[in-house]
């Protein structure tokens, strides 16, 4: 395995906190070889991904970028499905040209085991320091699928932040969490606050539940999914003024984190 395939698909950030934020599907760039035969444009692609993400993890000491796109290879899905090949795999799209040979293939997944391996290690360094920890496992989905000029999805179905907890000990972390969602609802979103639900539109993805797999009694990794309301989907426009609140939203949850752990680590 080539240093080339396995240095530039993540960037990492180590500080000194039991908090660590991660935008695992920010990135949006694709090494040559797959490039040549994605069937995708560049617009396509920016749809599906998670842009801006990488911005809030700066709440954070210690961050998880990814650099290149889930469309190369997706950190969030297990091994066997991280790159995506038939159009069912990936909302309906037609990614590549032609079939990527094994190869290929091949070296987007040892860029895939070698992500997972640092963060292993990284995370494990985190437990040893802190006992307790937290992953804010930062994403975005898309609410106009049907178009740019359409209604956006129904609000009822689709809140402005989902947080997913379906794939950890729930009993176990409930008062954090629980802390967590009512810090960020109450929070004052430029004279508004936030519809905040729990496992409404997604449960949590591959990444979080690896993390409580590999540290059950350490590790809790939150899911939380934004809306896409602070940009436009369609062209990738941002709006930086809301992009900046969630910022500082996100923020204003980390005095609450960093009590309800304190108070595991006592009582353990």
């Amino acid at each position: 395995m080539s240093n080339l395939s396995t240095q530039t698909i993540w960037k990492i950030t180590k500080g000194h906190s039991p908090v660590v934020a991660t935008a695992i599907h920010d990135g949006h760039h694709v090494r040559e070889e797959v490039s040549r035969i994605l069937a995708l444009t560049d617009t396509e692609r920016l749809r599906e991904e998670d842009p801006f993400t990488a911005i809030w993890t700066e709440v954070a000491e210690t961050r998880i970028i990814g650099t290149h796109s889930r469309f190369e290879v997706d950190l969030n899905r297990p091994r066997e499905k991280a790159v995506y090949i038939a159009p069912e795999d990936a909302w309906g799209l037609q990614v590549w040209k032609e079939h990527p040979n094994t190869e290929l293939i091949d070296r987007s997944l040892a860029a895939y085991e070698a992500f997972y391996a640092e963060v292993e290690s990284l995370l494990a360094d985190v437990a040893q320091h802190f006992g307790h920890f937290v992953v804010f496992d930062i994403h975005s989905y898309n609410h106009r699928r049907d178009g740019p000029n359409t209604l956006p999805a129904d609000a009822e179905g689709n809140p402005e932040v989902n947080i997913g907890t379906g794939n950890m000990d729930r009993q176990k972390w409930t008062p954090l969490i629980n802390r967590f969602m009512e810090d960020l609802r109450d929070f004052d979103f430029l004279g508004r606050h936030l519809d905040v639900r729990e496992n409404i539109k997604f449960r949590g993805g591959h990444f979080s539940r690896w993390i409580h797999e590999s540290f059950p009694n350490a590790g809790c990794a939150i899911a939380i999914e934004f809306k896409k309301f602070f940009m436009d989907e369609w062209t990738g426009e941002p709006d930086k003024v809301q992009i900046n609140t969630i910022q500082n939203a996100l923020h204003a949850t980390l005095p609450g984190i960093l009590k309800e752990l304190e108070t595991l680590n006592e009582r353990h």
